[in-house]
């Protein structure tokens, strides 16, 4: 199993092989609350989610699922395309007379294609520092908007060898059977926990589940966005970091 350099890569990571697709079309809405020791203000725009649903393929554009500086992210299947708007960052850090060989806006078209030989092994108990497992708890279940959600464990590891454990409850019964938005759980997500750090939480839960009301157009990304070479894009990821740790030194 590889080695997970950041949480953010547990997003990449998925298991078996897809099956049968699941035909429902809809739109899956969540509430999203700080559930922590310690409160968080969550804003108003950001305290209500939803992903459209056709098939394998999901789109959504709320904050907690997009993250940073994503408008929107798209999946079919096992791709997964981000629009990402590095346009603000960018000028702030050009104002403080960085430069970049990158010359644009900032707003690009991100793609991840995954395959399954990657995602083989997720099931396999693995308590190596760094490293994360998922478990699926048979016969815990409860219900969620009027589904029957089945319980999920993932187990990571830091780099202390310390177990940190979340809980998802999920179901199986509408979205892609392998879904690379969430971790690659076997479903769709419908009631998680995160932990935010310093005594702080922050939980999505399903509250509805509206069948239909969905087109091909809901599925479309957005106009302006550009996509660079894997090699550009590394290009300017490595000069963003340097320029921001720079910041950080002074």
């Amino acid at each position: 199993m590889k080695k997970i350099i950041a949480l953010a890569a547990v997003a990449l990571m998925t298991v078996g092989a897809i099956q049968a697709q699941n035909q429902f079309k809809g739109i899956v809405k969540y509430k999203i609350e700080s559930t922590g020791q310690v409160a968080m203000q969550i804003p108003d725009e950001a305290a209500q989610a939803e992903i459209r649903v056709s098939g394998e393929d999901m789109f959504t554009k709320s904050p907690i699922f997009c993250g940073g500086m994503t408008e929107c992210v798209l999946v079919q299947g096992y791709k997964q395309f981000s629009c990402v708007d590095y346009g603000p960052l960018l000028n702030y850090l050009r104002s403080q007379d960085f430069e970049f060989t990158y010359t644009g806006n900032g707003k690009l078209l991100q793609k991840v294609e995954m395959k399954k030989e990657d995602y083989d092994t997720i099931e396999v108990p693995d308590t190596e520092p760094g490293h994360f497992y998922y478990e699926y708890i048979d016969g815990e279940t409860k219900e969620i908007a009027g589904i029957t959600a089945k319980k999920m464990v993932r187990h990571l590891y830091d780099d202390n060898g310390e177990e940190h454990l979340m809980t998802m409850w999920y179901t199986d019964e509408l979205g892609p059977k392998i879904n690379i938005l969430f971790g690659g759980i076997k479903g769709m997500p419908l009631e998680c926990t995160m932990d935010a750090g310093e005594g702080r939480a922050i939980t999505y839960t399903a509250t509805e589940i509206v069948k239909g009301k969905v087109k091909e157009a809901d599925f479309l990304l957005p106009d302006g966005y550009e996509t660079l070479s894997n090699e550009d894009l590394e290009t300017l990821g490595t000069e963003l970091q340097d320029a921001m740790e720079l910041l950080q030194g002074e």
